[in-house]
């Protein structure tokens, strides 16, 4: 397995408590999405949060970025970039064909679950993980190449407060993981920018995984503000192009990408984690998630 050239974050700075911008741009470029997260965090809510220049490395803003946050299905990035790792090596079947068994199902997010095919290639399952964090997609991968070596891969890529930390379940009990990923908004916006630039493991590697990512059709948190299609967004409309992956769990909304346009490109990561007792707190905080997403995308576009 390579090791990275360098550390996560090394480019940017330590994080700041209050939002930064660029001096060519209005000193409320990020004023918006940063009050609806303050807003979000008195009352109640924990927020962690982190943007850079992807050519710069430059920090747009910050909340907490270091805090260690449940991530749920944005752990599976880590699951993906060791397949695609493994497929830079030759003697790696590529097409290798695995079955579903009793043990992986999980009656939650994905589309393998409710379709007949009882098989299918690596690739494929990496292709559902993306799309439509698949659990049962997930399982089957992980049962093949091991929670372990999944943690290793975010080891030497110089990941220390990312991880993936279990299986999917359907129930969560006392001898479980409590969340099914964790991380770090600093490194996951930087793990994202390392995928953009193809410096994440190799080019080829870093390249499948924004393939499959750009697959996502979660646009509902920080990417509804975007105004791309949900299912058909891979080829960017209105100059833009996005890849991201999205967490969701009770009590947990997340999501990391890249998103680019016509006068830059940014990486970000956004995580909050709420007591989910009331709808109104719930979209709470999609709207706040939003209002960074607006942001964003008035700085690149």
């Amino acid at each position: 397995m390579a090791s990275p050239t360098r550390e996560p974050g090394r480019r940017v700075r330590p994080s700041a408590r209050r939002a930064r911008h660029r001096s060519d741009e209005p000193a409320d470029t990020f004023a918006s999405g940063f009050r609806s997260l303050a807003l979000l965090a008195r009352n109640g809510v924990q927020v962690s949060a982190r943007a850079i220049d992807l050519a710069s490395g430059r920090e747009l803003f910050s909340i907490d970025d270091y805090i260690v946050m449940p991530t749920a299905g944005i752990g599976t990035s880590l699951l993906l970039a060791d397949v695609a790792a493994r497929l830079d090596d030759p003697a790696f079947e590529s097409l290798m064909i695995l079955d579903r068994e009793t043990q992986d199902q999980v009656g939650d997010a994905g589309l393998w679950q409710h379709l007949q095919a009882p098989s299918l290639p690596i690739a494929d399952l990496a292709a559902l993980v993306a799309a439509s964090n698949d659990h049962l997609a997930m399982n089957v991968l992980l049962r093949q190449i091991g929670l372990d070596a999944v943690r290793l891969r975010a080891e030497h890529l110089g990941l220390r407060r990312t991880a993936l930390l279990d299986l999917a379940r359907d129930h969560r009990g006392p001898d479980d993981a409590p969340h099914l990923s964790v991380g770090s908004m600093k490194e996951l916006t930087w793990l994202f920018a390392e995928f953009a630039r193809g410096e994440a493991i190799s080019p080829a590697a870093s390249q499948r995984v924004v393939d499959w990512l750009s697959l996502n059709m979660d646009l509902s948190l920080v990417a509804s503000a975007f105004g791309l299609d949900p299912l058909a967004h891979r080829s960017g409309t209105h100059g833009l192009t996005l890849f991201n992956k999205t967490g969701s769990a009770p009590g947990v909304r997340a999501e990391a990408g890249v998103l680019r346009g016509p006068r830059s490109g940014v990486a970000y990561a956004v995580a909050t984690s709420f007591t989910d007792t009331d709808l109104l707190t719930r979209l709470a905080v999609v709207d706040g998630m939003r209002a960074v997403g607006s942001d964003l995308l008035e700085y690149v576009h």
